[in-house]
Formats: C-alpha cells, structure tokens, sequence
C-alpha cells in the first residue's frame, strides 16, 4: 500500500536522538513521523548519570518515555515499526515502512534523518540483557566509568579496542582493572605492556571462554578452567552500526560502518541525514540529541 501524502521529512528511530528531532519537528509545525522499530540502545541503560538535569540518574527506559511524551504533546507522530527499505525518487525518498502487525506500506518525503543507532556485540553470557540492566556488563565507560571507582573491572576486547578502554577506565579513575582477550590468547608487545604496566592494569594471557554471573559480580571462565572475578566487566568487543539503509542509496561510511556526515549531519547523499550513534564521532546522548536538534532546524530552513 502506498501512502500518497508527501511529509517534509521522516525520522528512523526512537531513541534520544530521533525524540529530539521529533520535538523540533513538531514545534517548527513541520509534517512528519517517527519510525520506531521500539530497539533503542538506550533503553538498556540501567541509570545514568552523565545526561544534564538529572543528578539523581535516570534510567533508559524512563529517558525515552519522557521524551516521546514530550515530542507527542506537540503533535508528533510516532509509528511503531521498521523501516524496510530506503530509495530516492528523484525530488526526495520513499520508505518501505512495516508496521507491529505486519502491515505494509510506502511512506514518501522531502528529506529522511537516519537516527537508527548501533548495535552492541555483547559477550558470550547467558541473559546478557538482563546483566546490562543490573549494571554487571556495561559497554560505555564514558557513560558510567565513574561508578566503577573502587571496584574490580575487566575490559574484555580485541587488539587495540580492548587495550584502549582499559586505559582509558585505568588513567581516568584509578579502577583496578584486568585486560581480558577473546578467542586468541593475550601476548602484549613491548609497547603494550609498558602501557599496561604504566597504569597498573593486569591483563590474563588465555583466553575467556565465557562469562557468568555470580552473586553481586561477574566470573570470567578461561579456557585454562581458571575463574576470575570482577565487580564490573566492560565489553570492547566493538558495535554493527545500523547504516544500511543509507549505504543502499550510495551513503559512504568509514570502515567501521559509521555514516559519515558533514555540515548540518547531511550524508554523502543529498536530503539524507544521520544523527546519533550511527554516525562517526562520540556516541554519547547528548551529542546525538545535538546533532539531531541541527539537523531539524537545517530541514525546517529547507522546507
């Protein structure tokens, strides 16, 4: 089914970034929705303490209902589903949009904002989800390395990604910190161990098999049969950036998979745009709510 009405622009996602381009859509009384495939990373964000206003910490889930409520009291609108598929048409871009109970139909617009966001690789743990939650498994020491202070930490990584967290969380709050290793067993070169050694961080050269959670904490399972314990466990095993809807129209990304951006958040395609973590940069909320707050406006001045 298509839908004949061309909008000034549709948003993909719901997380912080596409709420807020949603709020200033709404306000600037531009005709738009909000695709919402309800998968936000940031809904497994058990309290955080780093997003402005809320000193007392905010959990994900709350964070995201009061911004959809904030976006819907200005008229926003907010579909529940996917967007499958992503083409231009030559004065702007249709959408293949499925809706919670299948449905599907074409949605047309001037202008598209990916926000559509990454996707964590988690560690191989048994309801990991559940232990993001509780806050035993974490993925960004940016967001909440300050609560690790005083406890126990392992960093569990490849190479170069693995090496750089734990360094970071080590110089930054002085955590007792132990570098893990997935698949390959851990042999630091000497510039590596000089950083390791320079930060009092302790690396296990075997392999962990799998993680597990026990009591209050976390047990690292080696292939050796050793058990290590941690408070916390950070897992820098990297991110799937959902960018393929834009690199389908011709969108460039660098080698991660990040969409690259220039001036006002525009892709390499003209009237496409990204805000948030699927784009190169720091991934942090209020970076994302930033950019999706620029992009809004530079739409709006388009229209």
């Amino acid at each position: 089914m298509e839908n004949t009405e061309k909008l000034d622009c549709i948003v993909v996602g719901g997380g912080p970034a596409g709420l807020t381009a949603a709020l200033y859509l709404a306000r600037f009384e531009r005709r738009f929705v909000v695709i919402d495939k309800g998968e936000a990373r940031a809904a497994l964000i058990p309290e955080s303490h780093n997003v402005p206003f809320f000193a007392q910490g905010i959990g994900g889930v709350e964070m995201l209902r009061r911004a959809r409520d904030h976006a819907e009291t200005y008229g926003a609108r907010i579909l529940s589903g996917e967007a499958t598929a992503l083409a231009s048409d030559g004065d702007g871009f249709t959408v293949g949009f499925r809706d919670a109970n299948g449905g599907e139909r074409t949605l047309r617009a001037r202008f598209v904002l990916l926000a559509s966001g990454v996707v964590d690789i988690p560690p191989r743990l048994a309801h990991v989800d559940a232990a993001v939650l509780s806050g035993l498994v974490r993925y960004c020491p940016i967001c909440d390395g300050y609560e690790a202070r005083g406890k126990r930490v392992g960093v569990i990584g490849r190479g170069a990604c693995g090496l750089g967290e734990a360094k970071f969380i080590a110089r930054t709050w002085g955590a007792d910190v132990t570098l893990l290793s997935l698949d390959e067993p851990l042999s630091p070169e000497h510039p590596e161990r000089s950083a390791l050694a320079e930060h009092d961080i302790d690396f296990v050269p075997v392999p962990i098999r799998s993680l597990a959670r026990s009591g209050d904490g976390i047990e690292a399972l080696g292939y050796d049969g050793a058990v290590h314990r941690f408070d916390i466990v950070y897992s820098a095993i990297g991110c799937d950036y959902r960018s393929g809807l834009a690199t389908g129209v011709g969108a460039d990304v660098n080698e991660a998979g990040a969409l690259k951006v220039a001036a006002h958040a525009e892709t390499t395609v003209p009237g496409l745009y990204a805000a948030g973590d699927v784009t190169e940069g720091l991934n942090q909320i209020v970076v994302g709510m930033g950019q999706a707050a620029r992009v809004a406006t530079h739409i709006h001045n388009r229209c």
